[in-house]
């Protein structure tokens, strides 16, 4: 039997690394995006189920740190390289950067909270029944000033309250409040964070999208659009039902005014 020596185990990890770097080399040349993604505390189970959903857009590697700057030795590059840290992945794609950003953010899942993680947005329990019974509840939610209320045997909840606002370090006491709520207000998945795109040639900095959020913006900018183009007698057919109504509700104010005013002679 042959013993195996520290010489021999070095040989063997340098290897790997040369294969991995040769490997990242090729994948630059035969894809036209790279993406750089965080996977900080992504479970490996939820990261190898998305890398197995990928596989027909992307190719996804981990890379430490250092060999992932040496695979990025490239003028092109260059600029991605102030985005390589830790627990980040790099992504091969021919798609473009900012749909493949927002095919990977619609596969972040909703988890619950843990204490001492900072909430991203304003958290709230929603009105409406639940599942706990009377009991040690009763006091939890006392504490954290939501009304409630027992009906059924059970306990609902009777108007939007606060959990944590935006920035609040949650505490174990909010965590397990949220946890008896079924309340998941922190996503896990991979956070997109720079691209750089062949076709174009450049590099693109905070591509996360968010699907939903850009979709609720467009409902809001075009209702208020509308407004306006109403406001100013702009006609289209998103407008014309609203002008017309409009203009009745003038013609029969006009009628009735004149109206009054022939009563009175």
């Amino acid at each position: 039997m042959v013993k195996k020596t520290a010489k021999t185990r070095t040989k063997k990890v340098n290897e790997k690394k040369v294969k991995l770097l040769v490997e990242l080399k090729d994948l630059e040349k035969k894809y036209d995006t790279l993406l750089i993604a965080s996977i900080k505390n992504l479970p490996d189970r939820q990261f190898q189920a998305i890398k197995k959903e990928m596989r027909e857009k992307a190719v996804i590697k981990v890379a430490k740190k250092k060999l992932a700057l040496m695979a990025l030795e490239n003028k092109d590059l260059e600029n991605l390289k102030k985005f390589i840290q830790e627990n980040v992945i790099l992504i091969f794609s021919n798609e473009d950067p900012f749909e493949l950003s927002m095919t990977l953010g619609e596969k972040r899942n909703a988890v619950k909270a843990k204490a001492g993680q900072i909430a991203e947005e304003n958290i709230y329990a929603e009105p409406g029944p639940t599942d706990l019974v009377p009991g040690p509840a009763i006091s939890e939610l006392n504490s954290a000033k939501i009304k409630f209320a027992i009906e059924d045997g059970k306990i609902s909840i009777k108007e939007r309250s606060t959990i944590a606002k935006k920035g609040d370090i949650i505490t174990e006491e909010k965590a397990g409040i949220m946890s008896k709520l079924d309340i998941r207000p922190f996503y896990v998945g991979l956070v997109p964070i720079a691209a750089y795109d062949k076709k174009s040639n450049k590099v693109y900095e905070n591509i996360r999208v968010d699907r939903k959020e850009i979709l609720e913006n467009l409902r809001i900018s075009s209702g208020k659009a509308v407004a306006i183009a109403i406001k100013i007698g702009y006609t289209c057919k998103d407008t014309i039902s609203f002008l017309l109504a409009k203009a009745k509700s003038y013609n029969d104010a006009l009628a009735k005014l004149i109206k009054s005013e022939e009563n009175k002679q």
